[in-house]
């Protein structure tokens, strides 16, 4: 603890000698465009939230000093920029957390149990499978749709991970020229398709065959739902793995390749170890596109909140908690709406969570690549 306090303190320090010197060797009037800029833009993003009619004026100022800022210090005023926009994306996040944790207090205060004598807040949304927002009391477990959207993830990281990691292997080691110019662009392509498309796709054409091959009564599986959202997660997988694929020093490849193993053997033993972490970042990202994915669900499954029996039942497929928000939100209202949030608030979570881990295996494999400790 007192290394971490020593640490910040130093770079505390740091920031504070340089901002000084920037203060000190910089024009008034660069000064004067920088703050007009920052504060333009933080003014209008309170402006907005705060519904004023005078959001334009600071918006307009900020337009005016960077367009002077550009035309006299355009790298600064490109820093500038920069470094505002991250700070109103870091604002925007925080604000969308706190808007979805503070509409879900309700329903998580609603649902307090006791458990060895301490009142538990939300526990029962955990420890009930059933909802039921018109019976007495109203009841929204968030088991069911935490069940079906795992059992669909499974599903999607078994289907996207291997065969992400096959395609990386093959556009970045295998693959010609020729033909990697036609795959790459391929790959692209598939990641822009919208999600209904799949869905619908998955709806009038896997979901009415599974019905007929396997005596499913009604339409909808968490096995090809979840197949369906693997696809769309390919392209991200493929993505993200091939450039870590690509990060792998070629010297480490022919360094291999000299002592006579195979390209099969340098690529198993060499190139996917040495882009371990990458291919697990491409992974993780691949999971957070599966976790989160709505219109394919909401499509394929039946639309009721219910454990399936047994529950590594996949041939049925009930609803997952991006279907049941995208299915009730426009008829729900008071606990109903709030159990929703909390819904949203598993989801934001668990994203940002795999989002996080992702950047930071994927920026330990630079590291270890580049030498750096």
């Amino acid at each position: 603890m007192a290394h971490l306090l020593d640490r910040s303190r130093t770079e505390l320090t740091r920031l504070s000698r340089r901002w000084r010197e920037f203060v000190a060797t910089t024009p008034a009037d660069a000064l004067l465009a920088v703050a007009v800029i920052a504060l333009g833009l933080l003014a209008g993003l309170a402006g907005f939230l705060l519904v004023s009619p005078l959001t334009a004026v600071p918006l307009v100022a900020a337009g005016v000093a960077t367009g002077y800022g550009w035309w006299r210090y355009e790298a600064l005023t490109a820093k500038t920029l920069a470094l505002t926009a991250t700070v109103l994306t870091v604002l925007v996040l925080l604000l969308i957390a706190v808007f979805i944790i503070a509409e879900a207090i309700p329903v998580i205060n609603y649902a307090t149990v006791e458990a060895f004598g301490i009142p538990i807040p939300g526990l029962r949304l955990l420890t009930e499978t059933v909802w039921s927002p018109v019976s007495q009391p109203n009841r929204f477990s968030m088991v069911p749709l935490i069940h079906g959207t795992v059992l669909v993830t499974l599903i999607a990281t078994a289907v996207a991970a291997p065969l992400g990691i096959a395609a990386a292997l093959f556009v970045s080691e295998i693959a010609p020229p020729t033909v990697r110019e036609f795959v790459k662009p391929g790959i692209e392509i598939l990641a822009g398709i919208p999600s209904i498309v799949y869905g619908f796709i998955g709806f009038t054409v896997l979901s009415p065959w599974a019905s007929d091959q396997f005596r499913i009564v009604g339409q909808g599986t968490y096995l090809f739902v979840g197949i369906v959202v693997g696809l769309m997660a390919l392209p991200t997988v493929v993505s993200v793995a091939e450039d870590a694929i690509d990060a792998v020093p070629e010297s480490m490849k022919q360094g291999s390749l000299a002592m006579g193993t195979t390209d099969w053997q340098t690529m198993t033993s060499i190139t996917l170890p040495a882009a371990f972490s990458g291919v697990s970042a491409a992974v993780l990202l691949g999971v957070g596109r599966a976790i989160g994915e709505t219109m394919a669900a909401t499509v394929m499954l039946r639309g009721v909140p219910r454990l399936t029996e047994p529950l590594f039942n996949v041939f049925y497929g009930q609803e997952t908690l991006t279907s049941l928000i995208a299915a009730r939100y426009g008829d729900a209202d008071g606990l109903q709406m709030s159990a929703l949030f909390v819904a949203g608030a598993i989801l934001f979570v668990t994203v940002l969570a795999l989002s996080i881990t992702s950047q930071y295996i994927e920026a330990r494999m630079k590291r270890q690549l580049g030498g750096e400790e």
